[in-house]
């Protein structure tokens, strides 16, 4: 088990506790960071060496997110001991995350842009990093990463030339007037799109990997995916198992994966009304799987602005959250 003597108590490595919680030794350090749940103890100063008592707070950490409370409340809980923590199965009566304020949110956005601007990578990854630790995904999305995109893509419609028409930039607008700018925004994006997926890999706890999925895709012939990948993210932030397919998906590679995975539900991503499909949204919630007089069949989850115009076409009972936290919300409910 790689024990190891310290301070009179047999401490477990980082990799040790890993293995016995089957989750990733970048969780476990993530969790140090974010949450406190680091060991008591450590190996002069630096290593980890992880007591009964610490794993016990480890393993209360992974039943409450994979059951799909936030970590940070998730961790508040473990914090607080064994008998404080809500039975098994039930959801914690735990307060709503506290709101990124809007003076702090207006600073952080505004410094994210000037780095970028600058074309400084550096800079634009620390403060990236430290957004989501400090507030975690979803309000850092809404409220920072989102507005710095717009403001980026704003400094278009001042300068010189114009870009191919209907191009758009990463926050989902068109190009309005030039492309002087293109790099900044190529370089932003990039660092978000590098960080959501950094977000999703550790994420999802062993126990959640059982349940039915949640599976993401944009529709054939969309390529704006950093939403998608944002709502992925914050998925696996909050221990949901899913199946992220990216820009473009194939419709016949879209219904596939939906009859080989059983989803619990489908998010079919469209940024312009000229992807969105609904035939295909209307295909995928009917298709149906299980043994006779069981027949189970996905929640549809329609993202992004390209609905807009289909909706009075689809069947009802499709969601159609407007932003990232009530897809969040939505998703779930859907487990709930």
């Amino acid at each position: 088990m790689n024990e190891r003597a310290v301070g009179g108590h047999a401490g477990l490595t980082t990799g040790a506790v890993a293995r016995r919680l089957e989750v990733s030794p970048t969780t476990l350090r993530s969790w140090d960071r974010r949450y406190g749940l680091g060991p008591a103890v450590r190996d002069g100063g630096r290593h980890r060496r992880w007591a009964p008592r610490d794993i016990a707070v480890l393993e209360e950490m992974c039943r409450l997110t994979s059951g799909g409370v936030p970590p940070a409340e998730a961790a508040k809980v473990a914090l607080s001991g064994p008998e404080r923590a809500v039975a098994r199965g039930s959801g914690p009566d735990l307060p709503d995350p506290v709101a990124l304020a809007a003076p702090d949110a207006r600073r952080e956005r505004q410094g994210l842009a000037r780095a970028a601007l600058r074309l400084d990578a550096p800079a634009v990854q620390d403060r990236l990093t430290s957004l989501l630790e400090r507030y975690g995904l979803v309000p850092v999305w809404e409220e920072v990463l989102v507005p710095a995109l717009h403001a980026v893509g704003r400094k278009w419609e001042v300068s010189g030339t114009r870009p191919a028409s209907g191009t758009r930039n990463a926050s989902g607008d068109r190009y309005a007037s030039g492309d002087r700018y293109v790099e900044v925004e190529h370089l932003l994006s990039w660092h978000i799109s590098t960080l959501l997926r950094r977000a999703t890999v550790p994420a999802v706890p062993a126990a959640a990997r059982s349940r039915a999925p949640l599976l993401l895709a944009c529709v054939p012939g969309e390529q704006h995916s950093l939403p998608l990948e944002a709502l992925n993210a914050a998925l696996g932030e909050r221990g949901l198992p899913t199946r992220m397919f990216g820009a473009a998906v194939p419709a016949e590679a879209v219904t596939e994966a939906v009859r080989r995975t059983g989803p619990a539900a489908v998010v079919l991503w469209s940024q312009a009304r000229s992807t969105a499909s609904p035939p295909l949204a209307r295909y995928v919630g009917d298709i149906q799987w299980g043994v006779h007089g069981a027949r189970r069949r996905p929640v549809v989850l329609l993202g992004g602005p390209g609905w807009a115009g289909s909706l009075p076409s689809l069947p009802p009972g499709m969601l159609r959250p407007s932003a990232l936290s009530g897809a969040v919300t939505a998703l779930m409910g859907v487990y709930a």
